[in-house]
């Protein structure tokens, strides 16, 4: 009696993964480009004598505004020319942005109006010249740029991977954020003493060009690509066909789902931007920490390796539930949640006296914002067709730069008055809970919007 042999399983293809390094790659640069400022604000401080903290809470708060305004955009773009060729546009864009902040000591004359915080008198205009009115052109430059990053990113995850590897790719691509984090202070403080500060930002922007050419190249649909298999483009289009038509933002604008996304963003984004943009200042006047890559280096290096660990586990995370049988709502949350809890501990950040532990506080609560961010992420295409992700996430994007800007003036103007980062830190290790709770009122079972009406 004959034994029956089973067929030998189909392979798949890794095809979609190359995408997803180049992903990686660009979100690296990204905040490269995004983070120079951060490192060298000691440098540029004493460089240009910039006595009142909100002079720089103004620079910055110049590319949050640039940032929401591009992510009004972004995602439309994305979601009208593609984003093969959207992306390659808005590295272009960004990263001559870059390059421009190594001139922006050149125009002594300037003269800059910036709206900011100040801790007695509320909102006021601040007046920036000079170099500070440069950096802040060039600031604004940047964030009109990099606001196509995430849409193009989460857009192409949607086209190139079915919904069960959705949260691993996003975590992936999103890991290289911490990447291009961790790189900038190894990096930047060597060019500082070799080149100066100017060369820090031209040398860095310098290199999305090369980024471009790749992407060109490389991506095109899955559909139209030569070099992806049969079986690879039917494992990617494994879910349910989404509808092709044009979705309009005002489509999308009345669902929870798109609301539950965006207030998400809103609340949790601007603590990413505390520690990209303010960290190294806080290792500065907090624990004396001078900007060399011997001094600098460790404890930013430290943190966005964690944080990169982080991104991949929280995308990794969902995903593995939801191949074990859990429903997208469980499995998403409940990282979310964990990730949430785990970032508590930073409220105490600014009170410990340790440099070590400190940084361990820091570290954590960066990994669990990269896994939470992953997941938050996955949400929009758990929620909407294909079409429309590049939108949502564009909506979204711009909520969260919205808040970005909040946070920005809000830490220049209590750094003014208090020279503490005991209230920042507070307000960092409660967001994520009080988000996931918004997120679960508007959307709970994560149920797909209904555009077809």
């Amino acid at each position: 009696m004959s034994e029956s042999v089973s067929p030998a399983p189909r392979r798949i293809g890794y095809y979609r993964w190359h995408i997803c390094a180049l992903l990686f790659f660009a979100a690296t640069i990204n905040y490269i480009d995004r983070q120079v400022i951060g490192i060298l604000k000691p440098t540029l401080t004493q460089e240009f004598g910039w006595t009142d903290e909100r002079i720089y809470s103004s620079i910055v708060f110049s590319f949050q505004l640039a940032y929401a305004i591009g992510f009004m955009l972004a995602g439309r773009v994305m979601d009208t020319i593609g984003v093969r060729r959207g992306f390659a546009l808005a590295v272009v864009l960004w990263s001559i942005a870059a390059m421009a902040h190594g001139a922006a000591g050149l125009f002594p004359t300037l003269h800059l109006p910036v709206l900011n915080l100040d801790a007695k008198s509320g909102f006021a205009l601040v007046t920036l010249t000079g170099a500070a009115a440069g950096f802040a052109l060039a600031r604004f430059a940047l964030g009109i740029g990099e606001s196509g990053n995430f849409p193009a990113s989460i857009k192409t995850v949607a086209e190139w991977f079915p919904k069960k590897e959705r949260a691993l790719a996003t975590g992936i691509f999103n890991s290289g954020t911490n990447v291009g984090a961790l790189l900038t202070p190894l990096v930047v403080p060597w060019i500082l003493g070799h080149w100066g500060w100017q060369w820090a930002f031209i040398s860095t922007g310098l290199i999305g060009f090369l980024w471009v050419a790749w992407w060109l190249a490389v991506y095109r649909l899955p559909e139209r690509h030569p070099r992806l298999s049969a079986a690879e483009l039917a494992h990617i289009r494994s879910d349910p066909p989404d509808p092709e038509a044009h979705i309009p933002w005002r489509r999308l604008l009345p669902f929870r789902q798109t609301w539950a996304f965006a207030l998400g963003k809103f609340m949790t984004d601007p603590i990413w931007w505390l520690y990209l943009f303010w960290v190294p200042d806080f290792l500065n006047k907090t624990h004396g920490v001078k900007v060399t890559v011997l001094e600098m280096g460790p404890p930013l290096v430290t943190i966005y390796l964690v944080a990169d660990v982080g991104s991949i586990g929280g995308g990794w995370l969902s995903s593995h539930w939801i191949k074990r049988g859990w429903s997208h709502n469980r499995a998403r949350k409940t990282a979310m949640l964990i990730c949430a809890l785990a970032v508590v501990p930073i409220v105490i950040a600014a009170v410990v006296p340790s440099l070590v532990l400190a940084v361990a506080l820091i570290s954590l609560a960066a990994a669990a914002h990269q896994g939470w961010s992953a997941n938050l992420f996955t949400l929009t295409s758990d929620m909407f067709p294909r079409k429309a992700v590049g939108s949502v996430v564009g909506i979204g994007g711009m909520a969260g730069a919205v808040g970005g800007m909040f946070i920005a003036m809000l830490v220049g103007a209590v750094l003014q008055a208090t020279q503490s980062y005991v209230p920042i830190f507070i307000i960092a290790g409660c967001a994520y809970l009080v988000a996931l709770l918004v997120i679960h009122l508007l959307s709970p079972r994560l149920e797909a919007a209904d555009i077809s009406g």
